[in-house]
C-alpha cells in the first residue's frame, strides 16, 4: 500500500502594505530509506502454518464480532530486501477450512451461501506489487480471487523482524490487514435485522499473521521436518 507544497511569495504594490511573509513550505518528504540489514533477507520463503494464522473478522448482528481464520492453504513467497517492488507473494487457500469455532456456522459459510466450496474449493491472493511506504511498512497490491471474481485489494504488512531459531531455521514476522467488502465477490447472502440494519456485516477485516521460514536451497535437506514447539 507524498504530499509536495511550493512556497508561495506575496506581492507588493505601492498601495497596498505589504503582507507577511508566507510561512515556509514544508520541504519535500524524504525518501523512505531501506535497512541494509534486509538484504541479507532476499530470497525464498514459505508460510509456517502452526505459527501463523491467516483469518477475518466480522461485525454480527451488529453488537458483536466474529473472527475465523483458514487452516490449510499452501504459500510461495518471494523477499527482496535491495528492492522491495521485486517481491512477490501467492497465497492458496482451502475455502472448505473455514474455521469460527463452531461447527454450524462453519458449514454455512462453507455452504452455497457464501464460499460454496463444493464448486469453489480455492480462493486466492497473488500480489501484483510492492512498494515501500515507511520503515517497515509495505504496501502489497494484489488479485484476491473468491469464487468467479478477481479484484485488486491493498494490503498493508509490517515487518516484525527475523530470527535463527533454536533448531537452525532462519524465520521472518510480518504482520498484515486489509478491509474488504464482501458483496464485491459475490458474497451477497443476508438477513435483516428488525431494528435495521443487518446480521452479517457487508465489511470484512482480513489479517495476516505471518511467520515464515526461509525455503532451503536444491540439495539441502529441507525444513518441513522441523520441530515445531
Amino acid at each position: 500500500m507524498n504530499l509536495f507544497s511550493r512556497p508561495h511569495t506575496s506581492r507588493r504594490t505601492p498601495t497596498v502594505p505589504s503582507r507577511p511573509p508566507a510561512a515556509p513550505a514544508s520541504p519535500t518528504s524524504a525518501p523512505v530509506l531501506l535497512d541494509p540489514a534486509l538484504a541479507a533477507l532476499t530470497g525464498e520463503w514459505v508460510i509456517d502454518p502452526a505459527h501463523s494464522r491467516i483469518g477475518f473478522s466480522v461485525r454480527h448482528a451488529m453488537v458483536t464480532t466474529v473472527r475465523g481464520a483458514f487452516t490449510e492453504y499452501k504459500s510461495r513467497l518471494y523477499f527482496d530486501g535491495r528492492d522491495p517492488s521485486r517481491s512477490q507473494a501467492e497465497i492458496i487457500l482451502s475455502t472448505a477450512s473455514v474455521d469460527t469455532g463452531v461447527e454450524q456456522r462453519d458449514a454455512h459459510l462453507a455452504g452455497r451461501d457464501f464460499l460454496a466450496s463444493a464448486t469453489y474449493p480455492r480462493m486466492r491472493f497473488q500480489s501484483t506489487a510492492v512498494r515501500l511506504k515507511a520503515p517497515d511498512v509495505y504496501v502489497m497490491t494484489g488479485d484476491l480471487s473468491i469464487k468467479e471474481t478477481t479484484r485488486p485489494v491493498d494490503l498493508e504488512l509490517t515487518y516484525i523482524g527475523n530470527v535463527t531459531d533454536p533448531f537452525g531455521y532462519q524465520r521472518v514476522g510480518f504482520d498484515g490487514t486489509t478491509t474488504i467488502n464482501r458483496m464485491d465477490w459475490g458474497l451477497a447472502y443476508n438477513s435483516r435485522l428488525a431494528e435495521g440494519g443487518a446480521m452479517v456485516s457487508e465489511t470484512v477485516r482480513l489479517q495476516f499473521d505471518i511467520a515464515a521460514i526461509r525455503t532451503v536451497p536444491e540439495g539441502v535437506q529441507g525444513m518441513r521436518g522441523a520441530p515445531s514447539p
